[in-house]
Protein backbone atom coordinates (compact mmCIF):
# COMPACT_ATOMS: atom_id res chain seq x y z
CA UNK A 1 0.00 0.00 0.00
CA UNK A 2 1.46 3.34 -1.05
CA UNK A 3 2.63 5.24 2.57
CA UNK A 4 0.42 8.49 1.53
CA UNK A 5 -3.11 6.54 1.31
CA UNK A 6 -2.16 4.81 4.43
CA UNK A 7 -0.93 8.15 6.23
CA UNK A 8 -4.62 9.79 5.19
CA UNK A 9 -6.40 6.98 7.03
CA UNK A 10 -4.18 7.11 9.79
CA UNK A 11 -4.84 11.01 10.31
CA UNK A 12 -8.72 10.23 9.92
CA UNK A 13 -8.36 7.61 12.66
CA UNK A 14 -6.91 9.97 15.02
CA UNK A 15 -9.19 13.27 13.97
CA UNK A 16 -12.54 11.03 14.97
CA UNK A 17 -10.33 9.63 18.36
CA UNK A 18 -10.90 13.46 18.94
CA UNK A 19 -7.06 14.55 19.46
CA UNK A 20 -6.41 18.03 19.34
CA UNK A 21 -5.80 20.01 16.32
CA UNK A 22 -2.30 20.80 17.45
CA UNK A 23 -1.61 16.31 18.30
CA UNK A 24 -2.74 15.98 14.86
CA UNK A 25 -0.70 18.21 13.00
CA UNK A 26 2.45 16.69 15.15
CA UNK A 27 1.53 13.19 13.75
CA UNK A 28 0.70 14.10 10.24
CA UNK A 29 4.24 16.33 10.21
CA UNK A 30 6.25 13.90 11.73
CA UNK A 31 5.58 10.66 9.54
CA UNK A 32 5.08 12.80 6.44
CA UNK A 33 8.66 13.84 7.07
CA UNK A 34 10.16 10.32 7.57
CA UNK A 35 7.90 9.25 4.38
CA UNK A 36 9.65 11.88 2.38
CA UNK A 37 13.11 10.87 4.03
CA UNK A 38 12.09 7.28 2.98
CA UNK A 39 11.29 8.40 -0.58
CA UNK A 40 14.34 10.64 -1.18
CA UNK A 41 16.87 8.55 0.50
CA UNK A 42 15.53 4.82 -0.87
CA UNK A 43 12.86 5.33 -3.62
CA UNK A 44 10.81 3.72 -0.58
CA UNK A 45 6.87 4.70 -1.42
CA UNK A 46 5.22 1.24 0.16
CA UNK A 47 4.25 0.68 3.26
CA UNK A 48 5.67 -2.83 3.32
CA UNK A 49 8.90 -2.17 2.15
CA UNK A 50 9.88 -0.22 5.59
CA UNK A 51 12.19 -2.29 8.24
CA UNK A 52 13.58 -1.31 11.56
CA UNK A 53 16.54 -0.48 9.99
CA UNK A 54 15.44 2.51 7.78
CA UNK A 55 13.96 3.56 11.22
CA UNK A 56 17.09 3.40 13.03
CA UNK A 57 18.78 4.96 9.82
CA UNK A 58 16.55 8.00 10.35
CA UNK A 59 16.88 8.46 14.14
CA UNK A 60 21.13 8.36 13.38
CA UNK A 61 20.43 10.95 10.52
CA UNK A 62 18.44 13.27 12.96
CA UNK A 63 21.00 12.84 15.41
CA UNK A 64 23.64 14.16 12.72
CA UNK A 65 21.25 16.97 12.54
CA UNK A 66 22.14 17.56 15.71
CA UNK A 67 18.34 17.12 17.19
CA UNK A 68 17.88 16.91 20.65
CA UNK A 69 16.69 13.19 22.39
CA UNK A 70 13.57 14.76 23.48
CA UNK A 71 12.71 15.61 20.08
CA UNK A 72 13.72 12.55 18.34
CA UNK A 73 12.13 10.32 20.79
CA UNK A 74 9.17 12.37 20.37
CA UNK A 75 9.21 11.62 16.29
CA UNK A 76 9.98 8.01 16.89
CA UNK A 77 6.39 7.97 18.92
CA UNK A 78 4.53 9.01 16.51
CA UNK A 79 5.86 6.74 13.89
CA UNK A 80 5.24 3.98 16.38
CA UNK A 81 1.55 5.31 16.33
CA UNK A 82 1.17 5.09 12.78
CA UNK A 83 2.68 1.61 12.76
CA UNK A 84 0.34 0.51 15.45
CA UNK A 85 -2.43 1.74 13.61
CA UNK A 86 -1.27 -0.31 10.83
CA UNK A 87 -0.88 -3.62 12.70
CA UNK A 88 -4.16 -3.01 13.46
CA UNK A 89 -5.84 -2.85 10.61
CA UNK A 90 -4.07 -5.66 9.14
CA UNK A 91 -1.86 -3.82 6.67
CA UNK A 92 1.42 -5.15 8.19
CA UNK A 93 1.56 -8.10 10.59
CA UNK A 94 4.14 -6.46 13.10
CA UNK A 95 5.23 -2.93 14.33
CA UNK A 96 8.90 -2.47 13.24
CA UNK A 97 9.07 0.50 16.23
CA UNK A 98 8.97 -2.46 18.52
CA UNK A 99 12.70 -3.19 17.80
CA UNK A 100 14.13 0.15 17.58
CA UNK A 101 15.07 1.91 20.99
CA UNK A 102 14.35 5.05 22.54
CA UNK A 103 16.98 7.63 22.45
CA UNK A 104 18.55 8.17 25.91
CA UNK A 105 17.60 11.09 27.39
CA UNK A 106 19.68 13.47 29.58
CA UNK A 107 18.63 13.72 33.44
CA UNK A 108 17.22 17.17 33.31
CA UNK A 109 16.60 19.13 36.70
CA UNK A 110 13.74 21.10 36.23
CA UNK A 111 14.03 24.85 37.56
CA UNK A 112 10.91 26.98 37.98
CA UNK A 113 9.39 29.78 39.41
CA UNK A 114 10.29 30.99 43.12
CA UNK A 115 6.92 31.86 45.71
CA UNK A 116 8.36 35.60 45.21
CA UNK A 117 8.21 35.04 41.30
CA UNK A 118 4.49 33.62 41.53
CA UNK A 119 3.49 36.37 43.46
CA UNK A 120 4.81 39.07 41.42
CA UNK A 121 3.46 37.76 38.27
CA UNK A 122 -0.05 37.22 39.85
CA UNK A 123 -0.14 40.43 41.18
CA UNK A 124 0.78 41.96 37.72
CA UNK A 125 -2.77 42.36 36.40
CA UNK A 126 -4.57 45.09 38.97
CA UNK A 127 -7.44 46.87 36.52
CA UNK A 128 -10.65 46.24 37.08
CA UNK A 129 -11.35 46.18 33.74
CA UNK A 130 -12.39 42.58 32.07
CA UNK A 131 -9.02 42.07 30.39
CA UNK A 132 -6.97 42.62 33.65
CA UNK A 133 -9.71 40.48 35.86
CA UNK A 134 -9.48 37.33 33.21
CA UNK A 135 -5.64 37.21 32.60
CA UNK A 136 -5.39 37.63 36.75
CA UNK A 137 -7.85 34.84 36.94
CA UNK A 138 -5.79 32.54 34.45
CA UNK A 139 -2.53 33.35 36.39
CA UNK A 140 -4.47 32.16 39.11
CA UNK A 141 -5.99 28.64 37.75
CA UNK A 142 -2.99 28.29 35.81
CA UNK A 143 -0.89 28.15 39.59
CA UNK A 144 -3.85 26.14 41.86
CA UNK A 145 -4.69 23.79 39.02
CA UNK A 146 -1.37 23.08 37.03
CA UNK A 147 -3.98 23.56 34.15
CA UNK A 148 -2.40 22.91 30.13
CA UNK A 149 -2.30 25.54 28.38
CA UNK A 150 -4.56 23.67 25.53
CA UNK A 151 -6.96 22.29 28.48
CA UNK A 152 -7.27 26.10 29.45
CA UNK A 153 -8.50 27.28 26.39
CA UNK A 154 -10.50 24.44 25.35
CA UNK A 155 -12.29 24.73 29.03
CA UNK A 156 -15.99 24.84 28.83
CA UNK A 157 -18.18 27.21 31.42
CA UNK A 158 -19.81 23.99 32.27
CA UNK A 159 -16.81 21.96 33.05
CA UNK A 160 -16.36 24.73 35.99
CA UNK A 161 -18.39 23.62 39.08
CA UNK A 162 -18.91 24.79 42.72
CA UNK A 163 -15.84 23.11 43.78
CA UNK A 164 -14.26 21.06 41.19
CA UNK A 165 -13.19 21.47 37.71
CA UNK A 166 -13.22 19.23 35.02
CA UNK A 167 -10.54 18.70 32.61
CA UNK A 168 -10.02 17.09 29.32
CA UNK A 169 -6.52 15.93 29.18
CA UNK A 170 -4.73 14.49 26.36
CA UNK A 171 -6.42 11.37 24.89
CA UNK A 172 -9.61 12.99 25.99
CA UNK A 173 -8.83 11.65 29.69
CA UNK A 174 -10.99 13.70 31.97
CA UNK A 175 -9.47 13.92 35.42
CA UNK A 176 -10.78 16.42 38.03
CA UNK A 177 -9.08 19.61 40.31
CA UNK A 178 -10.14 21.14 43.50
CA UNK A 179 -11.32 24.83 43.11
CA UNK A 180 -9.22 26.15 46.75
CA UNK A 181 -11.29 29.11 48.64
CA UNK A 182 -8.80 31.66 46.96
CA UNK A 183 -9.29 30.45 43.30
CA UNK A 184 -13.10 30.76 43.86
CA UNK A 185 -12.86 34.42 44.63
CA UNK A 186 -10.87 35.00 41.00
CA UNK A 187 -13.60 33.00 39.47
CA UNK A 188 -16.46 34.47 41.04
CA UNK A 189 -15.12 37.81 40.14
CA UNK A 190 -14.15 37.08 36.35
CA UNK A 191 -17.96 35.59 35.65
CA UNK A 192 -19.16 38.88 36.82
CA UNK A 193 -16.97 41.07 34.88
CA UNK A 194 -17.56 38.41 31.75
CA UNK A 195 -20.97 38.49 32.22
CA UNK A 196 -21.12 42.19 32.21
CA UNK A 197 -18.56 42.75 29.47
CA UNK A 198 -20.68 40.61 27.08
CA UNK A 199 -24.28 41.24 28.08
CA UNK A 200 -24.60 43.30 24.71
CA UNK A 201 -23.07 39.64 22.76
CA UNK A 202 -24.89 37.01 21.54
CA UNK A 203 -22.11 34.35 22.59
CA UNK A 204 -21.51 31.94 20.07
CA UNK A 205 -19.03 30.19 22.19
CA UNK A 206 -19.27 28.64 25.34
CA UNK A 207 -15.68 28.40 26.44
CA UNK A 208 -15.08 29.29 30.09
CA UNK A 209 -11.87 31.94 28.74
CA UNK A 210 -12.83 34.43 26.03
CA UNK A 211 -11.06 37.17 24.04
CA UNK A 212 -12.20 40.59 23.85
CA UNK A 213 -13.89 39.76 20.87
CA UNK A 214 -15.70 36.72 22.09
CA UNK A 215 -13.55 34.07 20.69
CA UNK A 216 -11.98 31.46 22.42
CA UNK A 217 -8.59 31.94 23.48
CA UNK A 218 -5.73 31.04 21.96
CA UNK A 219 -1.98 28.66 23.24
CA UNK A 220 -0.32 31.64 21.85
CA UNK A 221 -2.45 33.81 23.60
CA UNK A 222 -2.45 32.54 26.94
CA UNK A 223 1.51 32.82 26.54
CA UNK A 224 1.33 36.54 25.85
CA UNK A 225 -0.48 36.63 28.98
CA UNK A 226 1.86 34.44 31.17
CA UNK A 227 5.21 36.55 29.38
CA UNK A 228 3.69 39.81 30.15
CA UNK A 229 3.36 39.71 33.67
CA UNK A 230 6.76 37.63 34.16
CA UNK A 231 8.96 40.66 32.73
CA UNK A 232 11.02 40.64 35.35
CA UNK A 233 11.62 36.93 36.02
CA UNK A 234 15.10 35.50 36.20
CA UNK A 235 16.74 35.30 32.80
CA UNK A 236 17.67 31.67 32.74
CA UNK A 237 13.50 30.74 33.49
CA UNK A 238 11.43 30.07 30.53
CA UNK A 239 8.20 32.24 31.03
CA UNK A 240 5.36 30.10 30.08
CA UNK A 241 2.20 28.09 31.23
CA UNK A 242 4.11 25.23 31.13
CA UNK A 243 6.89 26.49 33.56
CA UNK A 244 3.42 27.66 35.92
CA UNK A 245 2.28 23.70 36.00
CA UNK A 246 6.12 22.81 36.98
CA UNK A 247 5.93 25.18 39.89
CA UNK A 248 2.83 24.08 41.06
CA UNK A 249 4.03 20.38 40.68
CA UNK A 250 7.08 21.53 42.92
CA UNK A 251 4.77 23.46 45.17
CA UNK A 252 2.39 20.18 45.92
CA UNK A 253 5.33 17.94 46.89
CA UNK A 254 6.62 20.52 48.73
CA UNK A 255 3.52 20.66 50.37
CA UNK A 256 3.60 17.19 51.37
CA UNK A 257 1.25 15.97 48.47
CA UNK A 258 2.33 12.21 47.68
CA UNK A 259 3.50 11.72 43.72
CA UNK A 260 0.72 9.39 43.17
CA UNK A 261 -2.04 11.71 44.05
CA UNK A 262 0.25 14.81 42.04
CA UNK A 263 0.65 11.92 39.03
CA UNK A 264 -3.53 12.07 38.80
CA UNK A 265 -3.76 15.69 39.22
CA UNK A 266 -1.41 16.61 35.99
CA UNK A 267 -2.93 14.03 34.32
CA UNK A 268 0.22 11.74 33.56
CA UNK A 269 -0.04 8.63 31.59
CA UNK A 270 2.35 7.01 34.58
CA UNK A 271 4.39 8.16 37.63
CA UNK A 272 7.80 8.17 35.91
CA UNK A 273 6.72 11.58 34.10
CA UNK A 274 5.75 13.28 37.38
CA UNK A 275 8.91 11.75 39.12
CA UNK A 276 11.01 14.38 37.30
CA UNK A 277 9.58 17.38 39.07
CA UNK A 278 11.04 15.82 42.13
CA UNK A 279 14.53 15.66 41.07
CA UNK A 280 14.09 19.60 40.89
CA UNK A 281 13.65 20.02 44.49
CA UNK A 282 16.76 20.83 46.62
CA UNK A 283 17.78 18.57 49.37
CA UNK A 284 16.42 20.86 52.34
CA UNK A 285 12.81 20.91 51.23
CA UNK A 286 13.19 17.16 51.10
CA UNK A 287 14.13 17.03 54.67
CA UNK A 288 11.45 19.27 55.05
CA UNK A 289 8.66 16.86 53.42
CA UNK A 290 10.34 13.79 55.32
CA UNK A 291 9.67 15.88 58.83
CA UNK A 292 6.03 16.73 57.77
CA UNK A 293 5.82 12.61 56.83
CA UNK A 294 7.80 11.07 59.63
CA UNK A 295 6.21 7.93 61.02
CA UNK A 296 6.73 8.56 64.82
CA UNK A 297 5.15 12.28 64.37
CA UNK A 298 2.15 11.01 62.67
CA UNK A 299 1.53 7.67 65.22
Amino acid sequence: MLLNDVLKEFLFEIKIRNYTERTQKGYKNNNALFHNWLNNEYGIVELEEITHIHIKQYITYLQQKGRKPTYINGILKNIRSFFEYCVGEGYVSKNPCKQVKWVKEKKVVIDTFTDKEIIEMFNYYKGNDFMSIRNKCIIAMLVDTGIRNFELCTLNKMDVGETTIKILGKGNKERYVYISPMLKKHLIKYERVKEQYFKEHNLKHSNYFLSYRAKPLTVEGVERVVKKCGENVRGDIRVSPHTIRHYFAQAQLRNGLDVYSLSRLLGHENISITKRYLQGLQDENVVEMSVKTSPLMNL
